[in-house]
């Protein structure tokens, strides 16, 4: 297993400690349920984890601000089985996932042992780039990405209306 030192990023980075942490949590989650983490589109995610022998009610999802937390718990058995083999994992688990902000859970299903959760980033409208004007009148409200008009432009337009 490999470690990376990060400490030479932290003196020319402000800001970016949770994000070191995180990189250095990753390497240390547990491995079981193995999952799947999909890119649909530019802001849609989905995870899949597989949890075979899990029913709906055996499993908690949560999400508390940037982090989702699944929440594996098998209820008491009915009656007590003896098996020669045992080679489908029933033990309790628990994985987070650490989610960019504004990247909420939209949906959850569970489907043939596999828990599907579906994600995706909702970044309000007073945080997406917008274009300042610079000069003139114009104000700059939402996102313009209309080229810039002149007042030469504006002038000609006036004289031929």
């Amino acid at each position: 297993m490999r470690t990376f030192d990060f400490a030479p990023l932290y003196r020319s980075t402000v800001g970016f400690d949770r994000l070191f942490s995180g990189l250095d949590q990753a390497e240390t989650s547990a491995a079981w349920p193995p999952y799947d983490i999909e890119k649909l589109t530019e802001d849609a995610y989905r995870i899949t984890m597989a949890v075979a022998g899990f029913a709906q009610d055996e499993i908690e999802l949560t999400q508390h601000d940037t982090t989702l937390l699944v929440l594996g718990q098998k209820k008491g058995q009915e009656r007590e089985r003896e098996f020669l083999h045992r080679g489908i994992a029933g033990r309790t688990f628990r994985q987070s996932f650490n989610l960019a902000q504004h990247v909420r859970v939209t949906g959850a299903s569970l489907e043939n042992g596999l828990l599907t959760v579906e994600l995706k980033r909702e970044v309000p409208e007073a945080l997406k780039p917008r274009r300042i004007a610079i000069g003139g009148a114009q104000t700059a409200v939402g996102q313009d990405n209309a080229p810039n008009e002149t007042a030469a432009q504006v002038a000609d337009r006036s004289k031929a209306a």
